[in-house]
């Protein structure tokens, strides 16, 4: 925690939570640490929930989730891309944030399980997510809204991938983006240690999908370096005392600039990872759900 900062935490939940988190010595980071089930309560009911593998021409299958209100009827869709600092999360991870957006949106959700770092660096997760986004097109047709929305790694990820110039993404839901793969915004110092996401475990994980500075220096992989031409309508959340905040501000005014920005909420006291965080803190459950139906509602009137 920075010293001398003063800060006010959302609520006592979220307070006890980072204090346990401050209270545990640090460990270097690993990729089977980083990747260890836990076990989170289950979300709302779904009528039909299954898992399914989708494939593209000349595209690697991807393994999926399908979250469905009715399994006749084609609706809105919106494809999520989960985080985990790029090596780490799945479909169990997000799980409960997917049914979340499908039960407080009315709308279908397919989660994608996009291949990970170190074994499939960069641009794998991309590709998958664009191989998802074109099958997902295909299935639902070219009038009903598609959407896609990503948390931290997963919203880059999304980002890059909406920009395929064959795939007509409507809305485009940003959740703490990473989008400064050089870390070198000054939150990233302010908020690093002791606030739920560590600097240095982030900068570790950062190098496996981007292993080297070309790579992660480079405006292939840096939205705040080119013009957002191709980019959805875009809603970005932030949080206060996350390292990834500046990041975040920065791409929203940058969004704003070219007229590509939705809406932007920055949360006041919240940490990140808040679209998780709603099983500890009634204010993280509170915005998240306030976010998720925003972005749903919005997505599926951007037909007009």
């Amino acid at each position: 925690m920075t010293s001398g900062a003063t800060t006010r935490i959302a609520d006592p939940e979220l307070a006890d939570w980072l204090a346990s988190i401050q209270s545990q010595e640090y460990a270097a980071p690993s990729i089977s640490r980083a990747r260890e089930k836990r076990s989170r309560p289950a979300g709302p009911e779904i009528s039909v929930v299954r898992d399914e593998v989708l494939a593209a021409e000349n595209a690697v299958p991807v393994p999926v989730r399908v979250y469905r209100h009715d399994a006749e009827k084609t609706r809105t869709t919106c494809v999520y891309v989960h985080g985990g600092a790029f090596v780490f999360g799945d479909l169990d991870s997000h799980d409960r944030a997917c049914r979340r957006l499908a039960a407080l949106g009315r709308i279908d959700v397919v989660a994608v399980d996009y291949r990970r770092a170190p074994e499939h660096p960069f641009p794998a997760a991309i590709d998958d997510v664009r191989t998802v986004l074109a099958a997902v097109r295909h299935s639902i047709g070219s009038d009903q809204p598609l959407g896609l929305a990503g948390d931290s790694a997963g919203a880059l990820i999304a980002f890059s991938a909406a920009e395929a110039p064959d795939i007509a993404v409507d809305r485009l839901l940003m959740v703490n983006p990473n989008v400064d793969l050089t870390l070198s915004m000054p939150s990233v110092e302010s908020w690093g240690t002791g606030w739920g996401l560590d600097a240095r475990d982030l900068e570790w994980f950062v190098s496996k999908w981007a292993p080297t500075s070309a790579i992660r220096g480079s405006s292939t992989l840096d939205p705040l370096r080119r013009a957002p031409l191709a980019t959805p309508m875009t809603t970005i959340i932030t949080s206060e005392y996350d390292p990834l905040r500046d990041e975040g501000l920065a791409l929203a005014e940058h969004l704003q600039r070219a007229g590509r920005l939705t809406r932007h909420h920055h949360l006041d006291g919240m940490v990140h990872g808040v679209i998780n965080l709603d099983t500890v803190s009634p204010t993280a459950r509170r915005w998240g759900d306030c976010f998720l139906t925003e972005f749903a509602e919005e997505l599926i009137n951007s037909r007009g």
